[in-house]
């Protein structure tokens, strides 16, 4: 199990206190993103079973690769540290990679505290068109949610994990074209529950700004031109008009020489694929760019 935090010192021993008593026992590493309230200091006397790795500056989710190459079991499962996993959910994700070899990765049904709903983004994933082999334990996905998921440790290793250029915000859209265009799949799991309960301490406008940027990197990074044109088209759309947009879509712009330099097309099955996800993705209520 391995979590990322920064500067979110009582939220990360909350989930840890959640964490720490599941009865599958995982050993956990927490990635410290250079926080400056102690949260180090913190972990060590409450849960001294509990490896951290220090990082002198904020990594983002690059932090995860951290952790992913000091691992060696087969499974990684990864939470933030405002989510945690329910009891049970650790093993049954495990037992699916298991089970089915071609499995990269299994992502929960998360449920959002304190009322337990299901987050606005499950009837994506529940419903996803993408066609699914018949051997496949549950829907197939084009992509994951980071704070919910259980990976192959070795396919994230040979897909690069997550991007040091993207850093944070919409980072697993890009690595999980990648897991695809390896051959692998990725599915969505009902009876793996992960809890979600949000942080206060997030700076929505700046999370926003990164999204837009990371998406529009990560669609011209890898989707066919007519494709890339039709989908930075709907997301400039979908965008509020204000300061952080227009600073996201000049950072996109910023980065063109580098995502054009670095550019690798996906094999055509995998642009099927994720053709068949842009209207559910445009007309999805959870992927509005707003706050």
């Amino acid at each position: 199990m391995v979590i990322i935090t920064r500067d979110r010192r009582a939220e990360l021993l909350r989930t840890l206190a959640h964490m720490t008593a599941l009865p599958e026992r995982p050993r956990i590493i927490v990635v410290d993103n250079g926080s400056r309230d102690g949260t180090v200091a913190a972990v060590a006397a409450a849960h001294p079973g509990v490896r951290v790795i220090a990082s002198s500056g904020n990594l983002g989710a690059v932090g995860r690769n951290l952790a992913v190459e000091r691992i060696t079991t087969p499974y990684v499962a990864f939470c933030d540290d405002d989510t945690w996993w329910e009891p049970g959910a650790l093993r049954r994700a495990a037992d699916l990679l298991d089970a089915h070899p071609r499995l990269a990765s299994v992502t929960g049904r998360i449920l959002v505290e304190p009322g337990l709903g299901e987050d606005p983004i499950t009837p994506e994933l529940r419903y996803s068109p993408v066609p699914a082999p018949g051997w496949m334990p549950g829907p197939a996905l084009m992509s994951i949610l980071a704070g919910a998921s259980m990976l192959r440790a070795d396919a994230f290793r040979a897909a690069g994990g997550f991007s040091p250029r993207l850093w944070i915000g919409g980072e697993e859209e890009l690595l999980c074209m990648d897991l695809a265009a390896r051959g692998w799949w990725m599915c969505w799991a009902e009876d793996v529950v992960v809890h979600h309960q949000a942080s206060p301490a997030r700076d929505p406008r700046h999370r926003r700004m990164l999204g837009i940027r990371n998406t529009l990197w990560t669609t011209w990074l890898r989707r066919p031109a007519d494709s890339a044109l039709r989908r930075t088209a709907t997301v400039l759309r979908s965008v509020p008009r204000d300061r952080a947009s227009a600073r996201a879509v000049a950072a996109a712009l910023a980065g063109l020489p580098w995502v054009l330099r670095e550019r690798q097309v996906v094999p055509d099955h995998v642009e099927r694929a994720l053709r068949l996800l842009e209207e559910p993705q445009r007309t999805s209520p959870a992927r509005r760019y707003v706050g």
